[in-house]
């Protein structure tokens, strides 16, 4: 998929859940690609390609179906319920979640009561 968002943010886009590490200032950021971001809430962001030593290159947001990542520790990190747009899905191993959205749209909007974590 290519990263080429549109020059307009979507109104609208799909739910999806995003693992975020969260800061001691209280502020969101990845985990692992372009970790110095800050992830403001409730404002779409395009997806920017940042080609990272070590990690395969798969340029977009990526995000799950559901609050679950088998493969990540959630020490630090905090569950986000997001919007995703202009995304495809990637199946995945059953141990990262089966399924991944890589999106060229995020917008965070709140955080996952601890009861809905799979």
């Amino acid at each position: 998929m290519a990263i080429s968002p549109a020059s307009t943010p979507p109104k609208k886009g799909q739910v999806a859940y995003k693992l975020l590490r969260l800061r001691r200032t209280g502020q969101l950021s990845p985990l692992f690609i372009n970790k110095s971001q800050i992830i403001p809430i409730g404002e779409w962001i395009p997806a920017m390609d940042w080609p990272t030593p070590g990690y395969q290159r798969r340029p977009g947001w990526h995000a799950a179906p559901q609050p679950l990542a088998p493969h990540l520790t959630t020490n630090g990190r905090v569950w986000m319920k997001v919007e995703v747009a202009d995304f495809v899905m990637i199946p995945r191993p059953k141990i990262q979640g089966s399924a991944w959205y890589l999106a060229n749209w995020i917008k965070v909007i709140e955080p996952v009561p601890a009861e809905e974590i799979l």
